[in-house]
């Protein structure tokens, strides 16, 4: 379960990259966002969380934004 101020801070993160990558389905960008956060919930200093998140995050978008699909 998600406490409220990583739910604020997941929902920002992805607001701010729906802006960034308006190509993409919004969807896809919160799914992204939301993968870098399982990834990083367990971090014991949570002061870098949110651009860690958004980093993590952009990885992954890049990933899905380029013709190849990735590969």
């Amino acid at each position: 379960m998600v406490d409220s101020e990583d739910a604020l801070t997941i929902r920002s993160v992805a607001e701010r990259l729906v802006k960034a990558h308006p190509r993409l389905d919004a969807a896809m960008v919160h799914g992204a966002v939301r993968t870098a956060y399982d990834e990083l919930r367990y971090a014991r200093v949570r002061t870098y969380l949110p651009i860690l998140m958004e980093r993590r995050a952009q990885d992954l978008l890049s990933t899905e934004e380029r013709p190849d699909g990735g590969t």
